[in-house]
């Protein structure tokens, strides 16, 4: 890695801010100041600023709460971007695993580590979201076959279909592979309802903290990571 890419994983140092403190001296390999900004790091070096040992973060997995009216993009559009929430050094270089509409709530997942964001939204990974979808009607049973048996949605060439379980009369819990856009939302349209409240609980076998209120996130455990 360039030396002064490295120094810019490791601070909070843009790239020419870092050009800068090499060209003072300010940068030091085993000892020896180094000017050059492509200079090669390797692992066993030791790369000090005025005398201060540094290391690159590792890769960050991260669970958040997503409260309504934020959105899910590195840019605020309309609505606060829900990277505003984290108090986290470069937050804007974390991925957003998936998406959520401003109006939907629940689990979040964001990571610097792409392979890892593509085992869990690749088609290829099936791997399901589970919904809790307020509607504006009661469902009936019928309905509710409809969305086991599959519905075809508006421009689709093929149905989709979802676990359902009924909460209550107006509730239920939707579990869905495909995350096709606004699926939930067209799904329930296609069975003659509409949504009026969405809360993503689940993904594949990972659940929302219930201890985390909106807006609140924490770094997962090496056991939630591995999960996908």
């Amino acid at each position: 890695m360039r030396l002064d890419k490295y120094l810019c994983n490791a601070t909070e140092l843009t790239r020419s801010l870092a050009k800068k403190m090499l060209h003072r001296g300010e940068v030091t390999c085993d000892g020896v100041i180094i000017k050059d900004p492509g200079f090669k790091v390797s692992p066993e070096h030791t790369i000090c600023i005025n005398g201060e040992p540094t290391e690159v973060r590792g890769s960050r997995y991260l669970m958040l709460h997503k409260p309504v009216d934020t959105v899910c993009s590195s840019v605020d559009d309309g609505y606060a971007s829900v990277l505003t929430l984290l108090d986290l050094p470069k937050r804007e270089q974390l991925k957003i695993v998936g998406r959520l509409d401003a109006d939907t709530t629940g689990l979040l997942l964001l990571t610097s580590d792409g392979q890892w964001s593509h085992r869990i939204t690749s088609p290829n990974a099936r791997c399901g979201k589970r919904y809790r979808v307020t509607l504006e009607t009661a469902i009936d049973d019928e309905a509710l076959t409809q969305l086991r048996d599959g519905v075809l949605l508006h421009g689709e060439d093929s149905p989709v279909r979802g676990q359902v379980e009924r909460i209550d009369e107006r509730q239920i819990w939707l579990t869905i592979e495909e995350g096709k856009y606004h699926q939930v939302k067209r799904m329930c349209a296609a069975v003659g309802n509409k949504v009026v409240g969405l809360h993503r609980q689940q993904i594949g076998a990972l659940e929302l903290d219930a201890g985390l209120s909106p807006g609140q996130w924490r770094p997962l455990t090496e056991e939630e990571i591995a999960l996908f």
